[in-house]
């Protein structure tokens, strides 16, 4: 009797596979089926940073579409949700819990903003689920390792110090940094001040404004009041724009410079007639740059999409091309723990301009910065 019941039982389950085989759904993870891979993205559609969202996503958009239109990945197209969170760290925490306990996303992809990707670590967490390519440089998703969490862009602390550096080189020692007051800022603040002790500079003015509400008239009178013949900001796109045009309305002639999360071109039309001279850093090769593997292939995948070359347009193409090499390195058999493997094992990968480099103990990937300027033409220049 016992080996009739113990037959039975594996007869029952071995039917029920075949029907879960049968349905389209592998038995590989959450979110993998045998046509598709379901990624999740929590990030602010709308609010403060829209104009650089909408060229990251559609950057990536471009690169996935071109995936699928070739195959997908081991014979699975990629299926991206995307919600929008304002740019709420409370509402990208909320997003996240969804996407992973009742959308049942296979991962996370490309998050934006400090306070924001930080608020769904503990979700990533407790569910195991890998979130690939955050846009943002916070030093604390670097270091300490997060298991779940791969990094392509460098430190905004990096930025922050090859401002410092080219500042002091052509004489400007005389810098000041306004940031906001939050966990984006405070990163820059730390890089800044390590910086300017390694230069043995110091600061002209350190000033922060409430991410929430800014006192931005309060920001501009203490730079115009100050020493400073440089200004770093450290803010988010809306923000930083105002404090600009606050700045030359008051005639201050001070060195403008702030960080890649504003190298939009949504960001240069708001800055209008005063974005000439403004220095923007960067953490992807230009987007019109043609004489890289990257730059030719971004070229033509932009033009197919109808995508307006952008750096914020060329970030996310690049997140996208990550994804998916890590995809496909994870093999048909494709599982979250596979797929984390995948990306460790990526040591110097060359993604046509771009290196990246990861291992059970570091998931930086790039350290690539570069600095730039606003022409008169509205374009960045190198």
């Amino acid at each position: 009797m016992r080996r009739l019941h113990r037959a039975w039982r594996l007869s029952r389950i071995f039917t029920l596979c075949t029907l879960i085989a049968s349905s389209g759904y592998s038995l590989a993870e959450e979110g993998v089926t045998d046509s598709s891979i379901l990624i999740g993205q929590t990030v602010g559609l709308t609010g403060q940073i829209a104009g650089p969202v909408k060229e990251m996503n559609a950057g990536a958009a471009a690169y996935f579409n071109q995936i699928n239109k070739n195959g997908g990945v081991h014979g699975r197209k990629i299926e991206l949700h995307i919600v929008d969170d304002k740019f709420d760290p409370v509402i990208a925490a909320a997003n996240a819990e969804t996407l992973i306990k009742k959308d049942h996303v296979f991962a996370l992809f490309q998050s934006r903003g400090t306070p924001h990707t930080q608020a769904i670590l503990p979700i990533l967490a407790s569910s195991k689920v890998p979130l690939v390519a955050p846009s943002t440089g916070a030093a604390v998703f670097h270091n300490p390792v997060n298991r779940y969490v791969f990094n392509v862009r460098a430190r905004y602390q990096d930025e922050v110090k090859k401002a410092v550096e080219q500042f002091s080189t052509i004489g400007l020692k005389d810098i000041a940094i306004v940031h906001v007051d939050d966990t984006f800022g405070g990163d820059g603040l730390i890089g800044f001040t390590n910086a300017m002790d390694s230069f043995k500079l110091k600061p002209s003015l350190i000033s922060k404004y409430d991410r929430a509400k800014p006192d931005v008239p309060k920001a501009i009178d203490e730079v115009t009041k100050s020493t400073a013949k440089a200004v770093i900001i450290v803010g988010s796109a809306t923000t930083v724009a105002e404090l600009i045009r606050g700045l030359r309305a008051k005639g201050s002639t001070v060195q403008i410079m702030t960080l890649s999360n504003n190298a939009s071109q949504s960001f240069i039309d708001s800055l209008g007639p005063v974005a000439t001279g403004v220095m923007v850093s960067q953490i992807m090769p230009a987007p019109h740059l043609v004489s890289s593997t990257l730059g030719q292939e971004f070229k033509t995948i932009a033009k197919d999409n109808g995508v307006a070359p952008s750096y914020a347009a060329m970030e996310g193409f690049v997140s996208a091309k990550l994804l998916v090499e890590g995809l496909k390195r994870a093999g048909k058999g494709l599982t979250r723990e596979g797929l984390i493997r995948a990306l460790e094992s990526m040591h110097k990968v060359d993604l046509g301009g771009v290196t990246v480099t990861y291992s059970d103990h570091d998931h930086s990937g790039s350290e690539f910065v570069d600095l730039t300027m606003i022409g008169r033409d509205g374009k960045f220049l190198r």
